[in-house]
Parts: C-alpha cells; sequence; structure tokens
C-alpha cells in the first residue's frame, strides 16, 4: 500500500515536471521585465504606475493579489489559481524592486533554509 503511494507521488511530480519543461520563461526574465518598465516612464505601463505611486500602493495591490490567489485556491478553480499566482508573483516581484532587493537576494535565503530542515529554521528563526 506504501508504495503505492510513493509510486503515485513520483508519477503525479514526474507529470509536473513535464509541464514545467513546456517554458524557458523564468522569475528573473520577469524581475528584468519588471525593472525595464520601471524605468520607462510609460504611462500606458501598469508598473510604471505602480512605481511611481510607491511601495504602499503596490504593497496593497500584493495583498489584493495574495487574497485572491488564497480564493482560487480554496475554490478549487484551477485557471483561476494559475491566473492569480501570475498576479501574485508579478506584484510580489513589483514591491521587491521597488524596495532594492533583488530576487537573488530572496533565493539566496531560500537556499539557506534549504540546508535545514523547516521545523528546525523556524525555531531558529523563533530565538533570533
Amino acid at each position: 500500500m506504501q508504495a503505492g503511494l510513493v509510486q503515485r507521488a513520483s508519477d503525479r511530480f514526474a507529470a509536473r515536471e513535464s509541464r514545467m519543461a513546456k517554458t524557458e520563461f523564468t522569475l528573473a526574465d520577469l524581475e528584468q521585465i519588471v525593472a525595464a518598465r520601471a524605468r520607462s516612464g510609460d504611462a500606458a505601463s501598469w508598473t510604471a504606475k505602480l512605481f511611481a505611486a510607491g511601495q504602499e500602493k503596490a504593497a496593497k495591490k500584493l495583498g489584493e493579489e495574495a487574497v485572491e490567489t488564497v480564493i482560487a485556491a480554496v475554490s478549487g478553480d484551477r485557471a483561476a489559481l494559475v491566473a492569480e499566482s501570475a498576479d501574485l508573483l508579478y506584484h510580489w516581484l513589483v514591491v521587491l524592486a521597488i524596495a532594492g532587493i533583488p530576487l537573488s537576494e530572496v533565493l539566496d535565503e531560500l537556499q539557506r533554509r534549504t540546508a535545514q530542515s523547516g521545523i528546525a529554521e523556524k525555531a531558529a528563526r523563533a530565538q533570533g
């Protein structure tokens, strides 16, 4: 029974990996697009408008997108979850860019955290 569950989980992971291989677009690509559009000053650019409005507006939009992503997840609407996740990632990168934090810094932190168990990492944060 346990072996069957492990195999099904492995099969689902392999299927996800196969779907992921369909795109070469990365968060780093999106980060570069956000930076270019922020600098453009283009009045028709949502990114430029968010940068001009500042961190408070951008963070508010990030929060709205997070809530919409949760609603899509809880409702089980796959298409909405994909779309809202894209919105969430975009607005997250805008907030990081306004704060002057490169994506690489967040990825470095994730890499650091994966060097230990999640439980140990949370315990270390609670003590520090």
